[in-house]
């Protein structure tokens, strides 16, 4: 008999006011599993780096894997946080410092080969011999990592081509998964040889896991709330027994100092982002246009080089007044939100511009899609004007409503939640790795 004890986290989001426990747990438990003589795995599961923190954005994630190196995680899968929210080059040397594996199938470089910093698979032995194969998926956003300079393949596709070799090699198979549950559990009825599958992405909690046919599928919800234990029984190195549970972190043990340790990184990250970008003064109400809330909506306007323009004023969180640092941008514009361009006819623009000027628009609440705000805040334009009557102008000129116009937006408004009948089957270009706060960087420098 054999037992494997496996850790797990996901979609922490740099939400690390909770570290300091999540540290000392995972470290106190390896050490009273290896002194009982038991193998002990971590892994993460994706999303752990969120650059709204500022610890995240001034070092482009590195302390981020400082964290993951001196908890001694095993291996991690990346999230579409760390996947699509960074330059090439900052994903491509992200785990430079790493000291534990990156596994990640079905991402790939512009010449159909794994960056040197991935591999698809690893394979563990244990001290009793078994050998526990470990796979990695990521989130299927294939045009966005087109855009950036990566091939990502449909996860399942890719899955499949690696199961065989798995199984020749691998004792006990472990999915370290960032699909979202939905896609888990096909997997488990497609390939049941598959015996753990660790989840992420969909923010998913499973107090006991969930059994999927031969599978045990676990998740640990979001943002450091919970860590994920798996306990493995293995007989002549073949899986009898799978126990799921979940840790609730504000129940560990307290560690001493453990808010100042989380405010000091914040702190760290908050003296690099302490540049002077700009002086302005400038008051800030979401439901109302200011200064720079234009300035924003002009900056989207002229970076997508598009007729017309229109962003939502709770993009904003906040006033800028004084010396402004892009420590400052983080704070009153911390969403992953990049800029869109969409080709629309003049009728369905014109559907779209009144759409945003109903009652109840600005009080809209906004959950997810990278927003990071409330409500929806009233609506903010750049050459569009509108007259008596409805009527509306675009630079100056009556609207047409069989000509075609470029319009750019924030992309949050592109994801299925907002103008149904008319954004979902037209096409879209994504301007990556700029954030809005970049945009509103260059325009302030300017």
């Amino acid at each position: 008999m054999e037992t494997i004890q496996i850790y797990h986290t996901n979609d922490i989001h740099s939400h690390l006011k909770r570290w300091p426990r999540i540290h000392q747990f995972l470290t106190s438990r390896r050490k009273h599993h290896e002194e009982a003589r038991e193998e002990v795995f971590l892994f993460d599961i994706g999303d752990f780096i969120d650059r709204w923190h500022p610890l995240s954005d001034a070092t482009h994630g590195q302390g981020n894997i400082e964290l993951l190196n001196e908890s001694g995680y095993t291996a991690v899968t990346i999230g579409n946080n760390e996947g699509v929210n960074f330059p090439y080059e900052s994903l491509n040397h992200l785990y430079d410092k790493s000291k534990f594996d990156v596994v990640v199938a079905n991402l790939y470089n512009k010449n159909s080969q794994h960056p040197a910093w991935l591999k698809p698979y690893e394979i563990y032995q244990t001290t009793g011999g078994t050998t526990i194969g470990v796979i990695g998926l990521t989130a299927h956003y294939s045009l966005l990592y087109e855009l950036l300079g990566w091939h990502l393949t449909e996860p399942l596709e890719e899955l499949g081509k690696w199961m065989q070799i798995l199984k020749e090699q691998s004792d006990v198979i472990i999915l370290l998964s960032h699909l979202g549950l939905s896609h888990d559990e096909q997997i488990a009825m497609k390939y049941p040889e598959i015996d753990i599958i660790l989840g992420g992405h969909t923010h998913h909690t499973l107090p006991e896991g969930k059994q999927v046919g031969h599978t045990m599928i676990a998740g640990a919800g979001k943002h450091g709330r919970y860590v994920g234990h798996v306990t493995l029984q293995i007989d002549e190195k073949e899986p009898i027994k799978k126990q799921a549970k979940l840790y609730n972190v504000l129940e560990l043990p307290p560690v001493p100092d453990e808010k100042a340790t989380s405010r000091e990184l914040y702190r760290k990250g908050k003296k690099i982002l302490n540049q002077k970008i700009t002086t302005l003064t400038n008051n800030q109400d979401s439901f109302q246009v200011t200064e720079l809330s234009q300035i924003l909506c002009d900056a989207l306007r002229e970076w997508c080089n598009a007729d017309c323009a229109f962003i939502n004023a709770g993009l904003i969180l906040g006033s800028l007044s004084g010396n402004v640092t892009a420590y400052d941008l983080l704070t009153i514009c911390p969403h992953p939100i990049n800029p869109c361009k969409i080709e629309l006819t003049g009728s369905e623009l014109r559907k779209v511009l009144l759409e945003t000027r109903e009652k109840d628009w600005a009080e809209k609440q906004v959950v997810g899609l990278g927003f990071r705000g409330t409500a929806m805040g009233s609506s903010v334009y750049s050459e569009i004007a509108f007259k008596e009557n409805n009527d509306i102008f675009i630079n100056d000129m009556e609207l047409d409503l069989d000509k075609t116009y470029s319009l750019a937006i924030p992309d949050m408004f592109t994801f299925g939640h907002f103008f149904k009948e008319v954004f979902p089957n037209k096409q879209k270009e994504y301007f990556l790795p700029e954030f809005l706060r970049d945009l509103l960087k260059w325009k302030l420098q300017q």
